[in-house]
């Protein structure tokens, strides 16, 4: 039977309705994850069209996921935070969203003074055990969404719930159920949905949800999570592992709007951006993301990276404010004591800092050479150098302009004496053995000896 299709307004075949396999035994993949191998990329050539939406959007789990991998955030951190993600998601919302814990006295405080900023954006959210207590809990405090976990792998089903397929359905259905009753909108997170059988259980579960939906008059969302980071980027990709395959199918096969859609990422082969940019791709209007990428294991796709993919696929910031990425970090570190990796894309201490003496000589003429974006502008984070045994002349010039903040009519330039004595000096340092970086105090001092007090007045 021919039908008019609702995502691509083409009559389509009618057939590929797919349901409930319940099978007896768990279908671990066991050729795609041998556990005692590394996990296998299998290919099937089949390829689904790009379609990204009209509007893509960020949404955080920083105080959900990301504070479970590091110690409990104060009630006051978690506000500052809440201050510092709307402000960068600037007046449109980009970071449209951001998910609390209910439980404790502290958890519900922290809810309670964020929502009293009255700042529209990000939407709190919360996530909940699939109770009708927590469901409750959830309508009394005003909470408009909550997302409750329904782990959609055999490994989670036959291993974890010691289940069937079918009474994890059922029992998925009716905390759905539970949802609605209490008014609240569910906002369902597909766990493990990278080792799952798409046809054979998730597409039939979802069409099961978004009957429900229909008739509840409630939207449900859902969130496609990557759990154990085995989500893989590439086109012609083999489900269960292909991003693309994943999107497209639970919008073509299930029909959740995009709007609906979103994906939920982790990091542990060095994908979590590319799939999370992948999703919007292919038709995801939303991406969840952890401040810093902190989160489970090797963490969560970092928002601020993916405020950097919004502009670069975009073509604008849309009204976000990228310094604010600068804020957050110097908060994590001064404020909260989280020691960022120095070479942490966009905020760590080493990201846009050079220590080879050709590349300073390259910063010092124009900084466009070395310097992926203008940094200073965007990020409020000028490129610097690092002084070391391999500086050179230029990268000594280069840091001292930097340091003391010289103007142009200031600026020194290679050829300078104190330039000259401070190479000889470095020099000197790592032929004598000397293994560990220069300090700024350290340099600041031989400057100091070497200019007779030139710079001290800055």
């Amino acid at each position: 039977m021919l039908e008019i299709s609702p995502q691509t307004n083409l009559l389509e075949q009618n057939s590929y309705k797919y349901s409930l396999q319940d099978i007896p035994d768990p279908n671990l993949y066991r050729d795609l994850y041998p556990y005692d191998d590394i996990p296998k990329i299998s290919f099937n050539h089949r390829r689904v069209p790009i379609g990204m939406p009209q509007e893509i959007w960020i949404t955080d789990t920083s105080l959900r996921d990301g504070q479970q991998s590091v110690d409990p955030y104060s009630v006051e951190q978690i506000v500052d935070l809440y201050k510092l993600m709307s402000r960068l998601g600037g007046p449109y919302g980009i970071i449209r969203q951001t998910e609390f814990f209910v439980y404790s006295k502290k958890d519900r405080e922290a809810l309670e003074k964020c929502r009293d900023l009255g700042l529209k954006f990000p939407e709190i959210t919360t996530w909940i055990r699939a109770s009708k207590e927590d469901f409750k809990l959830v309508k009394d405090l005003g909470i408009r969404e909550t997302g409750i976990l329904v782990s959609c792998s055999d490994y989670h089903i036959f291993k974890k719930l010691k289940m069937t397929r079918k009474q994890a359905l059922d029992h998925y259905l009716s905390a759905v159920a539970l949802a609605f009753e209490a008014g609240v909108m569910p906002r369902c997170h597909l766990e493990d949905i990278t080792r799952a059988d798409f046809y054979g259980f998730v597409v039939p579960f979802v069409n099961e949800l978004m009957k429900m939906s229909q008739d509840a008059g409630i939207p449900v969302k859902i969130r496609a999570c990557d759990t154990m980071g085995y989500g893989v980027p590439f086109t012609e990709v083999a489900l269960p592992r292909s991003v693309p395959g994943i999107i497209y199918g639970l919008k073509h096969y299930s029909d959740v709007p995009s709007e609906m859609l979103e994906w939920h990422g982790h990091n542990d082969f060095y994908k979590a951006v590319t799939n999370a940019s992948t999703a919007w791709l292919y038709g995801a209007c939303a991406v969840n993301c952890s401040l810093l990428g902190i989160g489970e294991r090797t963490g969560n796709v970092p928002l601020e990276a993916m405020v950097i993919e919004y502009a670069s696929l975009r073509g604008s910031l849309d009204g976000m404010d990228a310094t604010v990425i600068t804020e957050i970090a110097d908060y994590f570190k001064h404020n909260i004591g989280y020691e960022i990796p120095p070479m942490t894309p966009f905020v760590g201490k080493s990201f846009n800092v050079t220590r080879a003496g050709i590349h300073a000589d390259g910063l010092l003429k124009d900084e466009e050479i070395y310097n992926i974006f203008n940094t200073d502008k965007i990020l409020n984070r000028p490129p610097s150098v690092m002084l070391s045994k391999t500086s050179g002349l230029a990268g000594i010039a280069y840091w001292i302009n930097d340091n003391y903040r010289l103007s142009a009519s200031e600026a020194i330039d290679k050829r300078d004496p104190v330039v000259i004595g401070i190479k000889e000096w470095i020099d000197k340092e790592y032929e004598g053995g000397r293994q560990t970086s220069l300090s700024t105090h350290e340099i600041e001092e031989k400057i100091e000896e070497l200019s007779n007090g030139r710079f001290s007045r800055l």
